[in-house]
């Protein structure tokens, strides 16, 4: 499938993510001398800027390529979750299936930056699991909207805040498994080995060493491949597609893989780029069956998000033309 006809393809797609969804605050300032109260540097605010963090962030990634999307999460029936909740309708990401509850705060992180450099970061955050009337009303929402709206890729986010409870992941993959619907994770420890039957399974290089605790020295293609195998064993996955920084990244469907380089940029900021990879994938794959395709895109969009300060969506304009350029 040729590059153009593919982007066309996006607009076709119906995308949910399942995971937890946060506000990104950023104070933007700058310091010109150190208190007299402590040792701290004074920011001087300029600017405040909130953004879509987690889950809404990939939200965001989809929807900027054009597909359909919709969120499920668990969010504080607070000030917060009011604010995330405008921020996400104002970007065309469907809202209606969040549950607000009072025995949560909606996660805020809030980053305190200098000239382009992170100061301090301040979170709002409960981590623990959600009870289980909250997870039975995920459950009925995601219910009503596999068999009304039919969803081409479900997407898991996880950030290890309590949303994406063990068991709570499994009815999920079930359901879209009975539907032949497309699953795909970026994983967390906590529930590393929760995700069984998924079709895309996409760690970065720590955290396949965490959950495998493997100490890895020299990192090429057999030894990937003998992790995905060591995956698989597990988790009965359908492809491996395992970030590995600098290095790019690297897949395995059957027999089938490849690590995919990552091409020379100019780094800014980190934060978001596995939002935007895991996005990219699982609308790539979705739209194209092609796992290859779905790597290759999928790092070169990392990359590019990369190039920016804080977590930005892909620019669709941008990635269409790096495609263009490097993989027709």
């Amino acid at each position: 499938m040729q590059v153009e006809d593919l982007f066309k393809h996006f607009a076709e797609q119906k995308v949910a993510v399942v995971g937890d969804v946060m506000l990104d605050t950023y104070w933007w300032g700058h310091v010109e001398r150190i208190s007299p109260e402590a040792p701290v540097p004074v920011v001087a605010l300029d600017k405040k800027e909130l953004r879509l963090g987690g889950a809404g962030n990939v939200a965001l990634n989809t929807v900027a390529l054009g597909a359909s999307t919709a969120i499920f999460s668990v969010i504080g029936n607070d000030e917060d979750g009011e604010t995330l909740t405008q921020l996400l309708a104002q970007h065309n990401i469907n809202t209606r299936y969040i549950v607000k509850s009072n025995n949560r705060v909606t996660t805020n992180k809030t980053r305190i930056i200098s000239r382009n450099q992170h100061m301090m970061r301040l979170d709002s955050e409960i981590t623990h699991d959600i009870n289980s009337d909250e997870q039975a009303q995920l459950v009925q929402a995601f219910e009503e909207f596999v068999k009304t709206e039919k969803p081409s890729v479900v997407v898991f986010e996880d950030y290890n805040k309590g949303v994406l409870t063990s068991s709570l992941i499994q009815q999920l993959i079930t359901l879209c498994n009975e539907h032949g619907i497309i699953t795909t994770v970026d994983p967390k420890r906590k529930n590393f080995f929760s995700y069984k039957g998924i079709s895309i399974f996409k760690p970065n290089l720590k955290e396949v060493k965490e959950g495998l605790n493997l100490l890895l020295e020299d990192i090429n293609e057999p030894v990937l491949r003998e992790i995905h195998a060591q995956l698989k064993d597990v988790l009965q996955h359908d492809i491996s597609l395992i970030t590995l920084s600098e290095k790019g990244v690297f897949y395995q469907h059957d027999n089938s893989s490849s690590i995919i380089p990552t091409h020379v940029r100019s780094i800014a900021d980190v934060s978001g780029a596995g939002d935007t990879v895991i996005a990219v994938a699982s609308l790539v794959y979705a739209a194209s069956r092609n796992i290859n395709l779905a790597a290759a895109m999928a790092n070169i969009a990392g990359g590019l998000v990369c190039e920016e300060v804080g977590t930005v969506a892909i620019n669709k304009t941008k990635l269409f033309e790096e495609c263009r350029l490097l993989l027709n």
